[in-house]
């Protein structure tokens, strides 16, 4: 057999196993040299190509797998969307850690003005008859009184009469102060009790009856009244304070339960009376915050 010639050729392809290379056609059947020069470049380009599709493909792998690592993580978030693999919340510190925290304060209760009323050893703010009752007349809504004459005793009894003296006495009455308010004819005296204490003042009103009454206070232009005639009377009490009134007319004249004049009189200073007390305990108290 001979190379080259006779018979039918197989062209020779470098990616084809068993298949004829190239000879020249010349008797000494030397190869071509030119043919598998081009051969070897066509090789060589294939080459390149699946070597760039596949750097192409191991690139789309890797970022496959980046994304599959990301869902796979996402899955094992919790319901809440936190991930598994961090603190709890409780674990991880709060901004508001760092804030300083101070102790719950609230401001201290308002001093009760009764509690400066009640006892000697708190009520020490000066005091007499003309503190207690000042000026020299009131007004009690649209009724003017004139004031009278004013008085204090640390003997109470002698300031009372009936069944008073002894129930003074018996709670250790320390001073009575008395002072009289007039309105046309109608004439009012208030007597003031103080006590040592709350309880004693209570006590002293509580056995009072519709004989215990203060003595009525006159002049200063004042006309005696209520000596022998019937008159109006009330007990009440403040504190350590037991305050009366006894009310009538400057002429004599007994009083009956139509002399809603006599009533509204006596109710006033009453009134009067009871606020004066109330304020005495109230500047006491404003005075002890102020100075605490």
């Amino acid at each position: 057999m001979t190379y080259g010639q006779g018979g039918p050729q197989s062209q020779w392809d470098p990616w084809k196993p068993q298949s004829q290379q190239p000879w020249s056609s010349d008797g000494d059947q030397t190869p071509d040299w030119a043919a598998l020069a081009e051969a070897s470049e066509t090789r060589n380009k294939r080459r390149r190509l699946l070597f760039i599709a596949g750097g192409a493909l191991a690139t789309v792998a890797v970022g496959a797998a980046v994304a599959m690592a990301v869902v796979s993580a996402n899955d094992k978030n919790d319901a809440s969307g936190n991930p598994t693999g961090l603190p709890s919340t409780a674990a991880i510190p709060s901004g508001s850690a760092a804030e300083p925290s101070f102790a719950p304060t609230s401001a201290p209760p308002p001093l009760d003005p009764k509690d400066f009323i009640a006892s000697a050893k708190k009520d020490t703010a000066p005091l007499s008859a003309r503190i207690l009752f000042p000026g020299t007349q009131l007004t009690m809504g649209e009724t003017l009184y004139k004031k009278g004459p004013v008085t204090e005793t640390k003997n109470c009894a002698s300031a009372a009469q009936g069944t008073l003296p002894k129930i003074l006495s018996s709670n250790d009455c320390t001073r009575l102060m008395r002072v009289t308010y007039v309105k046309d004819d109608v004439a009012v005296t208030v007597g003031v009790a103080v006590f040592d204490s709350e309880a004693q003042a209570s006590r002293a009103k509580g056995q009072a009856d519709t004989k215990s009454i203060v003595k009525s206070l006159s002049g200063s232009g004042v006309r005696n009244f209520c000596d022998s005639a019937v008159c109006r009377s009330t007990t009440n009490s403040l504190g350590r304070y037991a305050y009366f009134t006894i009310t009538g007319f400057t002429t004599g004249k007994d009083v009956t339960t139509k002399d809603t004049r006599v009533f509204s009189t006596g109710d006033d200073l009453a009134e009067f009376t009871f606020r004066q007390i109330r304020r005495r305990g109230e500047a006491q108290a404003s005075a002890a915050a102020a100075n605490s």
